[in-house]
C-alpha cells in the first residue's frame, strides 16, 4: 500500500480475502487513498467509520444471517462449526450463534487448531449434530474434514455446509470429486441476470473457458463503479461524499452506496444473495436452494 501510494496511485480496487482486505482498508484510510473493495465481507472492515472505502460485497452479517435462515427453514437446529482461529471465522461463528440461538438453534465449536479432521467425526456423534459448517481454510483442513465425514457411515445423514464459498472453487471439485457435492454455500448472484449481466456472463465464459464464479461478476462491477466515477468527473481524493453519487447498472443490479447501520464503510445495500450447492447429478451445475 505504501509503495503504491508513493508511485502516485490515486485509487485502489480489488482483493480477494477478507483478512487481506481489512489490512488494505486500514492503510487506505490512514493514507487517504480511495479503495473499492470487491469481495471482502467482514463487517468491521475498518476499526472506525471511513469515507475512503466503498464495498460491493454484502457484509458478513447480512449474508450469513441468510445462510442461518436457510438452515432453519431446512430443519437444522443442532449445528457444529469446524473453526480455525481467524478474525473472519470468529466473526462468522458469532453471527450464526446470535441469529440461530434465539430461534431454537445451537452452535458447537470444534477447534481445528486442536482437533485432527478424523477426530471431528467422533465429536459430531457425541454432540448429536445434524449439520457441520466448514469455517476453515481451503484446501486444508476443509478438504480433509469433508473426506473424513463422507467416509464415516455414522454421519450419512449429516449436512455439511460452507458459507464462505469454498465449494465454488474449481479446485474443490477436482480434489473432492463426488464428495464435494451437496455442500451448500453462499454466492452473490441474482436468480436471473439482466441483459447486461447475461452479456457479461457470455463474455467471461469465453475468456475463462468455464462458467464464471460470482467473484468474476464482483470484479466486473468494480470496474463499472470506477467507470461511473470517471464519467462523472468525481475526485475521490478531494470529495469524501463522492461514493454517495455513484449510481450505475452492474451485472447484478443497480449499484449505489450508502451508510448502513453497523458498517464502517460505504456499502452497496445489497447485492443479491443465494445459497447454492453442486448438484450431485451434474457436479458442474449449481442448484439454488435459498434466496434472500
Amino acid at each position: 500500500m505504501d509503495e503504491l501510494a508513493s508511485l502516485g496511485v490515486v485509487a485502489l480496487a480489488g482483493e480477494y480475502h477478507s483478512v487481506v482486505a481489512r489490512a488494505v482498508a486500514a492503510r487506505a484510510n490512514a493514507l487517504g487513498l480511495p479503495f473499492v473493495c470487491s469481495s471482502a465481507v467482514l463487517d468491521a472492515l475498518t476499526e472506525q467509520p471511513t469515507d475512503w472505502v466503498a464495498r460491493l460485497a454484502p457484509a458478513q452479517s447480512h449474508g450469513w444471517r441468510i445462510y442461518a435462515d436457510f438452515l432453519l427453514s431446512a430443519g437444522y437446529r443442532r449445528i457444529a462449526v469446524a473453526i480455525q482461529p481467524s478474525v473472519y471465522w470468529t466473526a462468522g461463528a458469532r453471527i450464526l450463534r446470535d441469529h440461530l440461538t434465539p430461534r431454537g438453534g445451537t452452535i458447537t465449536e470444534l477447534d481445528m487448531s486442536v482437533l485432527a479432521p478424523r477426530a471431528v467425526c467422533d465429536e459430531l456423534i457425541n454432540h448429536r449434530v445434524t449439520a457441520l459448517l466448514l469455517l476453515a481454510g481451503h484446501s486444508e483442513p476443509a478438504v480433509s474434514i469433508v473426506r473424513s465425514v463422507r467416509r464415516d457411515p455414522r454421519l450419512a445423514e449429516l449436512l455439511m455446509g460452507a458459507p464462505a464459498g469454498q465449494p465454488e472453487l474449481t479446485e474443490w471439485a477436482t480434489l473432492l470429486g463426488d464428495d464435494g457435492n451437496s455442500i451448500p454455500f453462499l454466492r452473490y448472484l441474482p436468480e436471473r441476470f439482466s441483459a447486461l449481466g447475461a452479456r457479461v456472463e457470455v463474455a467471461l465464459r469465453e475468456r475463462l473457458n468455464e462458467a464464471p464464479s460470482f467473484v468474476a461478476f464482483e470484479g466486473y462491477d468494480t470496474i463499472a463503479v470506477l467507470a461511473d466515477v470517471l464519467r462523472q468527473g468525481l475526485d475521490l481524493t478531494r470529495n469524501k461524499e463522492c461514493w454517495s453519487r455513484v449510481s450505475v447498472e452492474g451485472t447484478r443490479g443497480k449499484i449505489q452506496f450508502s451508510r448502513a447501520p453497523g458498517i464502517s464503510v460505504w456499502q452497496w445495500t445489497w447485492p443479491p444473495v443465494q445459497v447454492v450447492d453442486r448438484d450431485p447429478k451434474e457436479p458442474h451445475r449449481f442448484r439454488v436452494l435459498h434466496t434472500s
